[in-house]
């Protein structure tokens, strides 16, 4: 049994999985009866530098550009399992000036009216092994405490020294997208 991590939690990668090729990160939310949510919600995955800025807008991963520039990131156009959404990171093949790959799911308005973050019931992360799916971290329900946020950052792929590490962030962005790409450094 994988214990679930709370937001701001760690947990080495590859310290206990040595061979560890790459992961699939994996996010499962319940959005209940509100349909309009559960469509209107967005996985958008950023490839940082130290500073914790996006390398460039190329390093961006979302539904207009499935993979990152350097081909070593890439959103999977059908999820597996229970996951509502998942990408897929060849750690190897991640660039050394990378040195974290965020998650964040945001909500896509366009006409569906104002919805929120804060209406979910559920929403957590996990991280499998490439290599066969074995689950190697999960999160606490990330939802929780959220309310009129549009974006979350729900968690980070991150590399210490040689070593891939995961933590759980759960930070909500009320300024939603616009609030992502001023952080991360993104224009989009």
């Amino acid at each position: 049994m994988v214990t679930a991590l709370p937001k701001g939690a760690n947990a080495s990668l590859t310290k206990e999985n040595p061979g560890l090729r790459g992961v699939v990160v994996g996010v499962d939310w319940d959005a209940g009866p509100e349909r309009v949510l559960a469509d209107a919600l967005t996985l958008m995955t950023i490839l940082c530098d130290q500073r914790g800025k996006a390398l460039s807008d190329d390093h961006v991963v979302y539904f207009n550009q499935l993979v990152s520039a350097d081909l070593s990131t890439a959103q999977l156009q059908e999820a597996l399992g229970d996951d509502d959404e998942q990408l897929e990171i060849e750690l190897g093949a991640v660039p050394p000036e990378v040195d974290r790959i965020v998650v964040v799911v945001y909500v896509n308005e366009g006409v569906t009216g104002r919805r929120t973050l804060g209406q979910l019931r559920r929403c957590t992360l996990r991280v499998l092994n490439l290599d066969g799916g074995g689950v190697l971290v999960q999160t606490v329900d990330l939802a929780a405490g959220l309310d009129s946020e549009t974006a979350v950052a729900l968690g980070q792929v991150y590399r210490r020294d040689e070593e891939w590490k995961f933590k759980a962030l759960g930070a909500g962005y009320s300024t939603g997208l616009a609030g992502v790409a001023k952080d991360f450094g993104v224009s989009l």
